[in-house]
């Protein structure tokens, strides 16, 4: 009954084996050298190249990269990107958070915030006085999931937190000016990384604000940030190993179909998912507005009569792991990662090994 892979996590996620072995096939030309050498930034200008493939970049944007996570990387965008005023749509945790994070920036002014009720997303609207529009492309904490958009607002830039959307999520990347991501969910690599596709527009925003000499410490930097990019490195010392397995998966995709295919696999195991858990006597799909639902982080809602702690602790004694509700949005659920790594068989054999697990519990 188990699946052939039990990683479910909503991140970190399942890292592709292939992807380790190959790593492990270039420990002696790749890892432990420099990372301004040629080996290293060769890998850098596959990643890069790779990437603009595979979200179709629109002429003249840019991938850049660096340092510390999308965590880092709402510090990089109160320095470099947000000019005095942000406007954010808030329905989960990471949303929230870059909510604070330009809150408590001394040098914005308090930002915009539109919020809506658990398990849906408020729609996006011009707001004037602002300079930035800020929202993540899928809510990890939730499963809720929102289409970029670009408001009818010409000075101002639109920041798409996609960090566990890109890859696994169709878009239209001219809908947005930053696109930013980590790299240890949807592209089944590990963390420590932050890389954004920039318009021509948010080259403009960063070069801009950089004139002006506002401050900003170095590692935060998106000035030296895209200047190193250019250059297909990284300011200070990367993960070599993360780049390498990122650039392994982006090389996945792009082989079999580019991100068409890669979405195509979450949206398979998303179907199932959904449909199982609307079909079941005990569980339900947290998102009630199919729309809304994420194709690759799915939130089941379980009937009282079942403890979703205990349903959980037994499928990680079987192997099957990270299938927990996210802890502060403290609902009887399971979350389930659906990745393009993870095989949509292995989500239906999930939900049977779930339906064993509640019947004997029973």
């Amino acid at each position: 009954m188990l699946p052939a892979d039990g990683r479910f996590g909503s991140g970190p996620s399942k890292v592709r084996p292939e992807s380790v072995r190959s790593l492990a096939d270039h420990a002696v030309d790749y890892m432990g050298t420099s990372h301004r050498q040629i080996a290293v930034q060769f890998m850098v200008a596959g990643l890069r190249n790779g990437l603009s493939e595979l979200f179709s970049a629109p002429d003249g944007y840019e991938i850049i990269l660096g340092n510390g996570g999308a965590t880092g990387f709402w510090d990089c965008a109160t320095f470099g990107l947000i000019e005095q005023r942000s406007h954010h749509l808030s329905f989960g945790e990471f949303g929230s958070k870059f909510v604070k994070a330009t809150r408590t920036a001394p040098h914005l002014d308090e930002p915009s915030v539109a919020e809506s009720d658990t398990g849906t997303h408020p729609a996006l609207a011009v707001v004037d006085g602002v300079d930035a529009y800020c929202y993540p492309h899928n809510e990890t904490s939730t499963g809720v999931m929102i289409d970029p958009v670009r408001v009818d607002d010409t000075d101002a830039v639109m920041l798409v937190d996609a960090t566990s959307g890109a890859g696994g999520l169709l878009f239209d990347p001219a809908a947005t000016d930053v696109y930013y991501f980590s790299p240890q969910k949807a592209l089944a690599s590990d963390g420590g990384l932050w890389i954004a596709m920039i318009s021509p527009i948010a080259v403009q925003r960063i070069e801009r604000i950089h004139a002006t000499g506002r401050w900003c410490p170095a590692s935060l930097d998106l000035k030296i940030a895209l200047d190193n990019s250019r250059k297909d490195q990284t300011y200070n010392t990367p993960a070599l190993s993360t780049i390498f397995i990122t650039a392994k998966t982006v090389e996945w995709f792009n082989e079999n179909g580019g991100l068409p295919w890669a979405a195509g696999r979450s949206a398979r195991s998303a179907a199932h998912l959904y449909g199982w858990a609307e079909q079941s006597e005990v569980a339900s799909p947290y998102v009630r507005i199919e729309s809304q639902r994420s194709p690759v982080v799915g939130t089941i809602d379980l009937d009282d009569s079942v403890d979703a702690d205990i349903v959980t602790k037994v499928l990680r004694a079987n192997g099957i792991v990270d299938t927990g509700g996210y802890r502060k949005l403290g609902r009887n659920q399971l979350r389930i990662g659906m990745f393009p790594a993870v095989d949509p068989d292995d989500v239906l054999a999930l939900t049977a090994c779930v339906d064993y697990v509640i019947e004997h519990l029973a």
